[in-house]
């Protein structure tokens, strides 16, 4: 059994994609996954499975959303190792420790090579910071995301696919999947 780790993007935001956890998690084991947990309702899941690799834990978890649920919601799938690497590169971390829902950290599907970054330096407010890897785009946003101008086109001017997450999220589910974070 290897540990892994989603986050989905956009269940039981605003009424839509509802996901009750307790009945995934239910789901979950009834199809041989073990040590299954959630945080929080938005889609954070940590789990043991048989499947060697990415691909067949994401088809397997967006049929099994599609089956029980009626959902086909995208799925990041990450091994502890993987999340651990993200989170060593946030170049927001001091920042974070004080306030860790200020940082967020957005999963990418894929890297985002065609991303529009002077458009998002335009975008950003005066005290917004962010950088983009291969596999994360970290903003630093002090005022919070609910009004960023950033967040609002991030999705369009990045062009590709992603789920967001704060800072305490993150740390929270690296928890439950084993990692110390105080170490990383």
């Amino acid at each position: 059994m290897k540990r892994w780790i989603s986050f989905l993007r956009g269940v039981n935001v605003g009424g839509g994609n509802r996901l009750p956890m307790k009945e995934f998690r239910a789901v979950l084991e009834e199809a041989g996954y073990e040590n299954v947990e959630t945080y929080i309702q938005s889609g954070n899941i940590v789990f043991d499975s048989s499947h060697e690799n990415y691909w067949d834990v994401s088809s397997d978890l967006t049929e099994l959303l599609r089956e029980h649920f009626d959902i086909t919601p995208r799925g990041h799938v990450y091994a502890p190792t993987d999340l651990k690497r993200m989170i060593q590169l946030n170049p927001f971390r001091e920042e974070g420790l004080e306030t860790p829902k200020t940082v967020h950290f957005f999963f990418l599907s894929e890297p985002a090579k065609d991303a529009d970054l002077a458009a998002l330096e335009e975008l950003k407010a005066h005290n917004e910071a962010f950088e983009l890897t291969d596999e994360a785009f970290y903003l630093l946003a002090p005022d919070g995301i609910g009004r960023s101008k950033l967040v609002e086109k991030l999705d369009r001017t990045l062009g590709v696919p992603m789920t967001g997450r704060n800072m305490r999220t993150v740390y929270k589910v690296a928890a439950l999947a084993g990692l110390e974070v105080e170490d990383i």
